[in-house]
């Protein structure tokens, strides 16, 4: 645990908008874990998103996912939470106008990666809220690829250039902390009980 603890970062983090087809999303979490990277939004505009186990793999259970009901949370309001955050919005859209991922500079700052539904992408008020867009050069027919595909390829390229560039992409200790006890309470077998007469333990001393 503490090992791939070390190798988690932040800098990197994806927002999912309306992927209604959960196994092509459940292949993005498992990607997310792959390659290191900690945080998943998912924005639910249309279609409840639930993990498929047989996917995942159980890589899921070491991921931070946030989800958002579309009533509830527009696009618009989560990334402009994030932005506080001192996060950069990044659309991904095969638009001519975009930067090609090998020239993405992501020495600028750490990012949101944006990816949407399998059939329409994302949505125009996706693209209205983001600070900058990326593209997969392609040189085929296709215009574009599968999300599952599509978030593989993003982000290898991007955690890979955030170690071999030496960004600032390591949690905190603390983060650490909070995180390997949550991973903990996970895998303990009745780690709350445990974690209940400890305490007492501690107050009787």
């Amino acid at each position: 645990m503490l090992k791939v603890l070390s190798e988690r970062t932040r800098y990197v983090s994806v927002l999912l908008e309306d992927v209604y087809q959960p196994h092509n999303a459940s292949a993005v979490l498992r990607t997310c874990d792959c390659f290191g990277v900690l945080d998943i939004h998912i924005l639910e505009n249309r279609n409840k998103f639930i993990p498929d186990a047989g996917i995942t793999m159980a890589a899921d259970q070491w991921l931070n996912i946030q989800t958002y009901n579309g009533q509830e949370k527009s696009i618009a309001e989560i990334t402009g939470n994030l932005r506080k955050k001192g996060y950069r919005i990044v659309a991904t859209t095969p638009h001519n106008t975009d930067v090609l991922l090998h020239q993405f500079d992501l020495t600028a700052g750490p990012v949101v990666v944006m990816f949407g539904s399998e059939l329409n992408g994302l949505s125009k008020d996706a693209l209205d809220c983001a600070d900058e867009f990326v593209k997969i050069p392609m040189y085929g027919f296709s215009e574009s690829l599968n999300i599952s595909v599509s978030a593989a390829i993003v982000l290898q390229w991007l955690t890979t250039e955030m170690r071999r560039l030496n960004l600032n992409w390591k949690l905190s200790d603390f983060e650490k902390l909070t995180i390997i006890e949550q991973w903990l309470r996970k895998t303990i077998k009745d780690s709350d009980r445990i974690i209940e007469r400890w305490n007492k333990e501690q107050k009787n001393k």
